[in-house]
């Protein structure tokens, strides 16, 4: 199951990311976390030091390995250069699965143990000195969304994205890329306008949306939620001793998180389970391709030089059967490549430290290169 966390910059989504990774964890679920927030605090949420965090290797820097890994034998792509983040799989591609080692994972991906079930986790990477000024945060998620195009996941799988903040979610056709979407939000008008656009945006896509509400302290914040969101309210969130802990770097056994808390998260899983009842592959498949027109027609023929409608496959749909490209070989390991970008506004703030108690004219998104 792919999953999206979503809300306004400093909404706490990445808090209750990190919770439900490591809710998975304890369940013994196979679990792919990734980092695609500007701001970067999903490894230091998941309990890594400074060091630690700033040494995760980032998937921007390894996009050329991981489109020539990706590419495989497919002939409908001449080279790696010209795929872009939206280049669908067809056949001979190769892909990914949550489970299995492969060449973009040894690169990109760090294990980390949780009470000893092992998470992987993915960041797209900081800004660096030489992107300031110059490069767009969309050239990093670049690479989330072309691996997402071609991940195959199944009904007790986990793929878990703490998405950059605000309306940036829909810079590109990622949103997407989920069986479910979490929206964070706090009792507040700026929380709501927020779950609002969101769902105006979303609402042409089939985007399965719920509201997880955030930071409440009473029964007038939760009837506010309810007011303002009515069905799409999932859960809502208090304040929680043991994320607050976890923030000061002394942290409790998972075991010991409130058990409201873990009820709500539970109530996550149960959603996200929920949702695969509803998976369309056909569906999945033509979003991805329909968004990979628009980007090749605004922007990405000019920039490679090619037609990149040839690389559609008009007979090749996404499924969980769907059998993978050549065997892997040798690949050159090359780093270092971006492509730019418009600036991005609204970064995402440090996620707080509340959590949990369960309760009992349509815009089209623009074509954004990376």
């Amino acid at each position: 199951m792919k999953i999206a966390f979503v809300g306004k910059g400093g909404s706490g989504k990445t808090t209750l990311s990190s919770l439900f990774i490591r809710h998975l964890a304890a369940n013994e679920a196979p679990v792919v976390a990734v980092d695609a927030d500007i701001n970067q605090h999903l490894g230091a949420a998941l309990g890594l030091g400074e060091d630690e965090a700033a040494a995760l290797p980032a998937l921007g820097a390894h996009l050329p390995l991981i489109k020539e890994y990706l590419r495989g034998s497919n002939p409908r792509i001449a080279s790696a250069d010209t795929m872009i983040k939206t280049t669908p799989p067809g056949a001979g591609s190769r892909l990914l699965r949550v489970t299995e080692d492969n060449p973009v994972y040894e690169a990109c991906a760090r294990t980390l143990m949780f009470d000893g079930e092992p998470v992987r986790l993915m960041a797209t990477g900081p800004f660096t000195e030489s992107d300031l000024g110059v490069a767009c945060y969309h050239s990093k998620v670049g690479a989330v969304e072309l691996c997402l195009n071609h991940l195959v996941d199944g009904p007790d799988e986990y793929v878990v994205v703490d998405m950059t903040a605000g309306s940036d979610s829909f810079a590109s056709g990622m949103f997407t890329r989920f069986d479910m979407t979490f929206l964070v939000a706090e009792p507040t008008r700026k929380g709501i306008s927020v779950y609002r656009q969101y769902k105006e945006y979303a609402r042409d896509f089939g985007v399965a949306l719920k509201v997880v509400g955030n930071k409440v302290q009473g029964t007038d914040d939760i009837e506010f939620l309810q007011d303002e969101v009515g069905e799409d309210l999932l859960v809502t969130v208090g304040h929680s001793d043991w994320v607050r802990a976890m923030e000061k770097g002394r942290p409790a056994a998972f075991e010991l998180l409130e058990a409201s808390n873990r009820l709500a998260l539970q109530a996550l899983q149960d959603a996200a389970d929920d949702s695969y009842a509803d998976r369309d592959w056909e569906r999945y498949t033509a979003q991805m391709v329909h968004f990979h027109l628009r980007n090749a027609e605004s922007w990405g023929n000019a920039k490679t030089g090619a037609d990149l409608a040839a690389q559609v496959d008009p007979d090749f749909v996404l499924r969980e059967s769907v059998d993978a490209g050549p065997a892997v070989q040798d690949l050159d390991r090359p780093t270092g490549q971006e492509l730019d970008g418009p600036a991005v506004q609204d970064p995402d703030g440090p996620a707080g430290p509340d959590l949990v108690s369960p309760r009992s004219n349509p815009l089209r998104p623009t074509p954004q290169p990376a």
